[in-house]
């Protein structure tokens, strides 16, 4: 990302990536003025703050071990409601994201935006480096000691800046919601065309990590749960085959069960053989963090089952363990595919709705010409 200055009406500049921002203080404050923390390393440790803004919420956890002022007087601001109504001011696509001024809460005053909540806090450096996700203390050029409430996200990794600005913090949820708002038209001082507010900032601890949907059921219990995919054009209902492939059924339940498939579309239908959905990159809108974790290569489990109308299967690459999250209903006889793909599932009830998706015009690669979505997802008990 090459640096460069952008001037704002006001007396001196934050440098952030090289942007000018103007900052409206005039006096070095004196050393007894800067924060210090108000409450313990063990105190903070786990904290997170959780955003919600008008472009999708994320969540930052403090880092006090590494800098315990500027963690302390982030959680002080956040459960002041300090951050509620401040608006994010610069964005560099897939850079960073700017926010944290108390000024940003008024629209009308968008010159004096980059300019409030500053010359709070000394620098605490530190080994944390710039890398996606990291969240750091804006300051004033040449001025260490003038960090405070405003801070910046950083989207991809900027090597530049370690060691020259205080990380203190993490985004550990929404880092995609973070990356849409650094993608968002602005004006020549990296303003935002369309005012991203933050609605609500809220302190909370980390919450307990909990196993992943479906790690504790018995092979034979997931047999007892069904998945029903919910479309444009209506339903379709798959029971579990978990007799066969249960690393399978038990990936595709908890796949479903964390809303990955939904948003995605049958990206391909071959009349009399497969239509096929499931794929991550067709999914509207991308895939967050807290379903990638879920997502791993599945080692095949191949059966004697045959591929036949209303067969339910995991597409792979040609590799045998590059199956991951992409399907496919079998509509034909399909003996060519029997012990080379991993049935997992058969379609109990909807297959007039496969017939309908079958039906489809598609291109030249397959893909239907109109786009149909997984709408959603849901898994059901079998009563």
């Amino acid at each position: 990302m090459t640096l460069r200055s952008l001037p704002f009406s006001g007396t001196a500049a934050v440098l952030v990536l090289g942007l000018g921002l103007a900052c409206g203080a005039a006096a070095q404050p004196e050393p007894e003025d800067l924060f210090t923390a108000d409450r313990s390393v063990e105190e903070m440790t786990g904290k997170q703050v959780v955003f919600e803004t008008t472009h999708g919420s994320f969540v930052i956890e403090v880092l006090p071990e590494k800098a315990p002022n500027h963690a302390a007087y982030f959680l002080l601001q956040a459960e002041e409601g300090n951050y509620d109504g401040t608006a994010f001011h610069r964005v560099i696509a897939r850079g960073i994201v700017q926010g944290g001024d108390p000024l940003s809460r008024d629209p009308e005053a968008t010159e004096a935006y980059g300019t409030g909540g500053l010359l709070r806090l000394a620098r605490e450096r530190n080994d944390e480096r710039h890398v996606r996700g990291a969240v750091s203390a804006v300051q004033v050029p040449g001025r260490p000691d003038s960090a405070g409430s405003q801070f910046f996200l950083v989207v991809t990794d900027q090597p530049s800046l370690d060691g020259a600005y205080t990380v203190f913090a993490r985004v550990v949820e929404g880092i995609h919601e973070v990356t849409l708002i650094s993608e968002l038209p602005a004006d020549e001082r990296g303003m935002p065309l369309e005012r991203v507010e933050v609605l609500r900032a809220t302190v909370r601890d980390r919450p307990p990590e909990l196993p992943p949907p479906f790690s504790e059921e018995s092979d034979a219990e997931l047999a007892g749960f069904r998945v029903v995919l919910e479309t444009p054009h209506g339903e379709i209902g798959i029971e579990m085959l978990p007799e066969t492939a249960p690393n399978h059924v038990r990936n595709f339940l908890r796949l479903s069960a964390v809303g990955a498939y939904d948003g995605t579309a049958f990206h391909r239908v071959v009349p009399g053989f497969v239509i096929q959905t499931g794929w991550m990159e067709t999914r509207d809108p991308p895939v967050p963090e807290s379903i990638e974790q879920h997502i791993t290569n599945l080692a095949p489990e191949f059966s004697d089952i045959p591929h036949e109308p209303g067969i339910v299967s995991m597409a792979r690459l040609a590799a045998l363990h590059s199956a991951m999250t992409s399907f496919f209903i079998v509509t034909g006889q399909a003996s060519e595919l029997d012990g080379e793909y991993s049935v997992f599932g058969r379609v109990v009830s909807g297959y007039d709705v496969v017939e309908t998706i079958e039906a489809l015009p598609a291109g030249e690669d397959e893909a239907p010409l109109e786009r149909v979505e997984i709408l959603r997802a849901r898994v059901e008990p079998i009563e």
